[in-house]
């Protein structure tokens, strides 16, 4: 047996590579409004002048507080986005984050400062809750994991345009004027969405709207998707689906990996500068760990996620923590600088690249009428977790702790990540596909929504 093509014609390819490139693009510059921050802390806490005085406490803390946004904004899209449609929620979220950008570039105080990114953070975590769950209904079957590993790994792609614009500007435009950066898609990437964004097929099939979703396959030379269950088929929708018995114990496990992956991905992201300069690197050295880390991620997640096509995503994400766990031991060692930062980019795959694997993993695992409510769970709940790592790192920094415990800490988390990935139960489809391999050595095909 041969696997069915790619694409049906080229307008499909067409079509879908422009909802991958929009989807990355606004990825991206929310990984920049994330990374942003940590790119600048070792300018305000040197100069008091900017918001006022801060210590790594306080530091850590206005860390967190973007996050807390992007807790609430991810929830608030996993409860809405599974009714009101992906392109709207895209939409809306690329609006409400650029301006939060730009009204964070002018604040005066560390009380305006925090509230600001508060709410920039809201839609942060909208569009990040919402871009998995569309292009798990747009990618075709065979790159779900590769085509959700490009537009996630837009995450480390702002985190490395972050720290390469810091290197290079902030002498010129201060650190309002990298903040001021984050508020361009209002102008370049929303007009463009508006006209090349449709909305998916698959959720307006699960939403009854049949003629609807026709049209737009139509219009887009999309396969019109047979096998989407629609409204009249099911009464439950976005959370309540997360709720029931099949999904309950999952969701809680998908939920603990997450949590795991962004603790790193932000304690990492908002301290490594910090920690590199208290060991003796300048803040121009110090910002090139943070310009490695996620470049690593990036080289790394693409790697691991042609990997998860063809072998699983579970195997492989597992994998991706335990690396993170060897490079984090590494970095306390006290090797030469060549090896140092091998070791911040293989950490940069195993931390920042791990969580782009599980956004692919959640949104492959739920069916349509859960999904956007499934990648909220894991993007909202696993905020907590990006909570609280700046503020690990700030209060251990602040007690005067060596970076070497940070380390430890956080490559236990690793372990952790590891052992909870691989309780996660195996979908009926999977466990169908491993029992029944197609002649040829090949298993069954995934994908029945």
């Amino acid at each position: 047996m041969t696997s069915p093509p790619t694409w049906s014609n080229p307008e499909h390819r067409r079509s879908v590579l422009w909802i991958v490139a929009l989807a990355t693009a606004a990825i991206i510059f929310d990984g920049y409004d994330l990374v942003v921050y940590g790119t600048v802390l070792p300018t305000l806490l040197d100069d008091p002048t900017q918001l006022g005085n801060l210590n790594p406490g306080t530091a850590g803390a206005l860390g967190s507080y973007a996050l807390v946004g992007v807790m609430v904004g991810a929830l608030a899209a996993g409860a809405i986005g599974d009714r009101i449609g992906r392109r709207r929620m895209m939409l809306i979220n690329i609006v409400w984050f650029s301006i939060g950008m730009a009204v964070t570039a002018t604040a005066q105080s560390i009380v305006s400062f925090g509230v600001l990114r508060f709410l920039t953070g809201i839609g942060v975590g909208g569009l990040v809750a919402t871009v998995g769950a569309m292009i798990a209904e747009f990618a075709p079957p065979g790159k779900r994991n590769l085509y959700n590993a490009i537009v996630y790994s837009g995450i480390p792609v702002g985190g490395v345009l972050a720290a390469a614009l810091a290197i290079v500007l902030e002498d010129h435009i201060g650190w309002r004027g990298l903040f001021w950066v984050g508020a361009l898609p209002l102008v370049i990437l929303l007009p463009l969405a508006m006209r090349k964004m449709p909305e998916s097929p698959r959720w307006l099939i699960s939403r009854g709207r049949l003629e609807d979703a026709r049209n737009v396959c139509d219009s887009t030379g999309i396969p019109f998707p047979e096998d989407t269950v629609t409204a009249s088929d099911t009464a439950k929708v976005g959370f309540a689906v997360l709720a029931t018995r099949k999904y309950l114990t999952p969701t809680a496990l998908l939920g603990v990996m997450s949590f795991s992956g962004l603790l790193l991905t932000y304690g990492l992201n908002t301290w490594l500068p910090q920690i590199m300069k208290n060991a003796g690197f300048n803040a121009k050295g110090s910002l090139a760990f943070l310009l490695v880390l996620n470049g690593g991620a990036i080289v790394g997640g693409l790697i691991a996620s042609r990997l998860a096509d063809k072998r699983g995503p579970q195997r492989i994400v597992a994998t991706s923590f335990c690396l993170a766990t060897f490079a984090l031991i590494c970095l306390t060692l006290g090797f030469p600088l060549p090896i140092l930062l091998a070791a911040v980019a293989v950490a940069g795959t195993g931390t920042i690249g791990t969580q782009v694997l599980i956004y692919g993993y959640v949104s492959n695992y739920y069916p349509t009428s859960a999904r956007a409510a499934g990648v909220a769970w894991c993007a909202g709940f696993g905020r907590l977790g990006g909570i609280v790592g700046p503020m690990i790192g700030g209060l251990l920094l602040g007690a005067g702790i060596s970076s070497a415990s940070a380390f430890y800490i956080f490559a236990a988390v690793a372990l952790v990540g590891a052992g909870v990935t691989m309780l996660v139960p195996k979908r009926a489809d999977e466990l169908d596909a491993a029992s029944s391999p197609l002649p040829g050595g090949t298993l069954a095909p995934l994908g029945r929504d």
